[in-house]
């Protein structure tokens, strides 16, 4: 289902549509990092587009290793270097994300690495 633009989406959809449960949706929404734009008369949660983009950048970054508290700093980032067009900040997040996915890139190798041996190990008992 496809949210026509300017149009809200509730809390089901805006999960359908990132992958990301109700229940992280709504610890998101509990400590700021993802607040709906709008609530319903009778209190429900109502996102935008803006809102998904926010959270798949969210999401995005979970597996770079980045703790809520950083998340939260770093889309304060992207959002002053948007409004103020100051991209020293935002070019720090760069470098910092750029030197997580040589991290992670290294960690992918050496569970190849480990996953070449196990098999290694099953084709030697045949």
């Amino acid at each position: 289902m496809s949210t026509a633009p300017g149009s809200v989406m509730h809390i089901g959809e805006l999960a359908e549509r990132s992958g990301l449960s109700l229940r992280t949706l709504r610890h998101y929404d509990e400590i700021g990092l993802l607040t709906p734009s709008g609530r319903t008369t009778a209190g429900y949660r109502e996102y935008t587009e803006s809102d998904l983009e926010r959270l798949l950048v969210i999401r995005r970054m979970k597996p770079l290793g980045y703790s809520l508290e950083q998340m939260a700093t770093v889309l304060a980032a992207i959002n002053d270097a948007t409004q103020q067009h100051d991209m020293a900040e935002l070019d720090r997040f760069i470098a910092d994300a750029e030197d997580r996915r040589t991290t992670l890139l290294g960690q992918v190798a050496m569970a190849d690495e480990f996953l070449t041996r196990l098999r290694s190990l099953r084709g030697a008992e045949g």
